[in-house]
């Protein structure tokens, strides 16, 4: 089982409108993009108006939660009371999912085992409910 790395106390992410049928994704632990309906470019965070073709068709795009580090970094500091640390902030490249990319923890692996191109699962943080938070471990 994972370890907890959302400290308590700590605020939680809030969805705009762009955002609400991501995080209800998340709940579910399915993760997934925003792709063009017009042009088929994947994109993540959400957003109204494609980036390539300016349309506003959009749907979504369920990915494997699978992918790899892309880049990261080791936080030594706690950013909040009581974190503990070190911790892994990483980007991600998602398998399948058109060359997005987004930014996650790893959690349950010591920093030292950790190089660009390892390859990566989602595993869900429940926060409660209706909220998940995808981090990332390493394929074992």
């Amino acid at each position: 089982m994972m370890t907890r790395w959302f400290p308590d106390g700590m605020p939680q992410p809030l969805a705009d409108s762009e955002a609400v049928a991501w995080w209800e994704a998340a709940a579910e632990h399915r993760l997934v993009v925003q792709r063009c309906t017009d042009c088929a470019h994947t994109r993540l965070p959400p957003a109204p108006i494609c980036p390539e073709c300016r349309s506003d068709g959009s749907e979504w795009h369920e990915v494997s939660g699978r992918g790899e580090i892309y880049s990261y970094t080791v936080v030594h500091r706690p950013i909040a009371l009581d974190q503990q640390v070190p911790f892994v902030i990483a980007v991600v490249a998602l398998e399948g999912a058109g060359g997005v990319r987004m930014i996650s923890n790893i959690v349950d692996a010591d920093p030292d085992e950790l190089s660009i191109g390892l390859a990566l699962e989602v595993a869900w943080e429940d926060m409660s409910d209706d909220l998940a938070i995808p981090r990332f471990r390493i394929v074992r």
